[in-house]
């Protein structure tokens, strides 16, 4: 009997948090207005990723945000993903994943060089991708970076040197003329609670000290799943539960890196 009402204090506790998030257009704006103002102009900000999916397996609540508010969205991605033969499968899926996200092609840009290939044990040259982010920032006019932390969610090889490849990109700018963010990786508990993890990231950020980091609600969990699902031949039976009941589908937290 306890474990049954434990079940559904779970369960009821699962919809109250999806019906927040379907429900936080009002209170995303409240959550996370860190760019919306003080700025003439838009910003253009360019997510960095290690592999086609990152952006929908990890990063749509961020990109859902900016791109409702009407900044210039760019995409970077290191790898074609072509640790199974699939690379050039995988480039298209990801501009049909960001044709579905409204992100321009020319805006999404994808390395295949041979020293930045995909693989859980190949480790990436953190000046290669310093060089490359510089680049493209330069190339785009780049105001504002988004990465992964040092973790990178997953613990992903590659994921932690995009991260580091940030890093010294912040670094080696004599200026500290461009703002960068990461996504906080959390707990595998935290990880897998879907939207329930809503609470504890807007707890989590509210008392971070002021304005370092920032929790974005997913306005459409719904877009998240159509999204990877343009992934085909990724869109297989563990990454349908993994966007189900991963907390990423439904709530990004941001932090400001500081180098």
């Amino acid at each position: 009997m306890a474990w049954f009402l434990i079940a559904m204090l779970m369960i009821l506790l699962w919809v109250v948090s999806l019906c927040k998030v379907l429900h936080a257009s009002s209170s995303a704006s409240k959550v996370a207005s860190f760019l919306d103002g003080g700025f003439t102009q838009k910003k253009n900000i360019l997510l960095v990723i290690a592999h086609p999916d990152d952006e929908s397996m990890f990063f749509c609540p961020t990109i859902l945000y900016f791109m409702s508010r009407g900044y210039n969205f760019h995409i970077l991605c290191m790898s074609t993903g072509n640790a199974d033969g699939k690379g050039n499968i995988r480039k298209e899926e990801l501009y049909q994943a960001c044709l579905v996200l409204k992100i321009p092609r020319h805006q999404v840009k994808i390395i295949d060089h041979p020293d930045l290939q995909d693989g859980f044990e190949v480790m990436w040259s953190h000046s290669l991708l310093s060089s490359i982010i510089q680049d493209e920032i330069a190339n785009q006019n780049i105001d504002l970076l988004i990465t992964f932390d040092n973790y990178g969610v997953s613990g992903h090889r590659n994921h932690r040197d995009v991260h580091h490849g940030v890093c010294r990109t912040l670094y080696e700018r004599p200026h500290r003329d461009i703002e960068a963010w990461e996504l906080l990786s959390t707990s595998i508990i935290r990880k897998y609670s879907g939207p329930v993890d809503l609470w504890l990231s807007v707890l989590y950020a509210h008392y971070y000290q002021r304005g370092q980091m920032h929790c974005l609600l997913n306005e459409n969990p719904c877009k998240s799943f159509l999204v990877m699902s343009q992934h085909e031949s990724q869109w297989i039976w563990f990454r349908k539960l993994f966007v189900s009941f991963s907390s990423y589908t439904y709530v990004n937290t941001l932090r400001k890196m500081i180098i």
